[in-house]
């Protein structure tokens, strides 16, 4: 039988790092505002980078980690929200650019969820024969879709990338995984493609921010994030203690201190990062597992759970042995 593995992490961030005091420039807003409100101190964001660029300096770094040559790579799945094009996708861009050869590369879109989503089917995929080792992506330039005006929505984003190669095992390391999806039929949280057009017009076509009903996708986060943790212990017969920790999507530190409270798990078990990157959409989840690994947060042989909610309105979360 085939099982899967994490064989190595890695992320990457601009440079270009935007404090709260910054944000004040342009908005109506403050550092004490902004803490209070979501744990968020500073985030970084692209001044040229692509997400292309942010996907591949991750995916180095994981490969490096992972101690493989990157031609074993066999399979690449990007999740982002921020394409560079509408087509060609990241992950197709991604493989030229880290010179691999005529192997199978495709994007895929379920907002902040979308990592989970990714590591769902490439363990499957791998432990259906048909692959051996791949490179899931989680990489966003989130702040070209950020309403710079709007100072309910603005002061969450940032830019990031998160890389991690599976590959299979003897052991069942990533134990299971769950994902779901309700049709966000009263748009709390979305952004529009550009409309459709005239032909005889032919408007020049214009990009959509972010629009969020804040109240409402807290409550659908703070409901949906206890369910799955729970879910899985229950799924897998394992207890709260028999974790070491919980890594979650950064989206909101009242999120996961309301999540934790209750889980009735200790806030010391859960990883946060989000002072420094905010919410990074699908690039959250593995550049907080990455961090989590460097730090010694993350040890060999933990017993872990990530899990993630987000646009669609979808959520997922996997239990996973590191």
């Amino acid at each position: 039988m085939i099982f899967t593995e994490i064989l190595g992490t890695g992320s990457y961030t601009p440079k270009k790092v935007l404090k709260n005091d910054d944000l004040s420039e342009f908005v109506e807003t403050n550092n004490e505002w902004i803490y209070s409100r979501t744990g968020i101190e500073e985030r970084h964001i692209s001044t040229g980078e692509s997400t292309l660029d942010l996907a591949y300096e991750a995916s180095t770094r994981a490969i490096s980690a992972a101690k493989i040559n990157k031609n074993e790579i066999d399979l690449i799945i990007v999740a982002t929200v921020t394409s560079d094009y509408a087509f060609p996708g990241v992950a197709n861009l991604l493989q030229a650019k880290l010179d691999i050869k005529g192997i199978t590369a495709f994007d895929i879109n379920a907002a902040c969820s979308g990592f989970i989503y990714a590591l769902q089917i490439v363990d499957k995929m791998i432990k259906g024969g048909g692959f051996k080792k791949a490179l899931i992506v989680g990489s966003e330039t989130l702040t070209r879709l950020t309403d710079w005006s709007d100072r309910n929505t603005c002061v969450l984003f940032g830019d990031g990338a998160g890389a991690m190669i599976i590959g299979e095992s003897k052991e069942n390391k990533i134990v299971d995984i769950i994902t779901g999806s309700q049709g966000d039929v009263d748009m709390l949280l979305y952004c529009k493609n550009p409309e459709l057009k005239d032909p005889i017009i032919n408007h020049i076509s214009r990009q959509d921010h972010i629009h969020m009903k804040g109240a409402e996708v807290f409550k659908f986060a703070t409901r949906i994030m206890p369910y799955t943790v729970t879910s899985l212990m229950e799924r897998n017969n394992i207890t709260k203690d028999d974790l070491n920790c919980i890594i979650a999507h950064q989206a909101n530190k009242r999120i996961i201190d309301k999540s934790a409270k209750d889980l009735k798990i200790d806030m010391e078990k859960m990883y946060l990062n989000i002072n420094k990157y905010g919410n990074t959409s699908a690039a959250s989840v593995p550049i907080a597992i990455d961090e989590a690994v460097k730090t010694g947060f993350l040890k060999k042989g933990d017993k872990f759970i990530t899990v993630a909610f987000g646009g669609g309105l979808t959520w997922g979360g996997a239990y996973i042995e590191f």
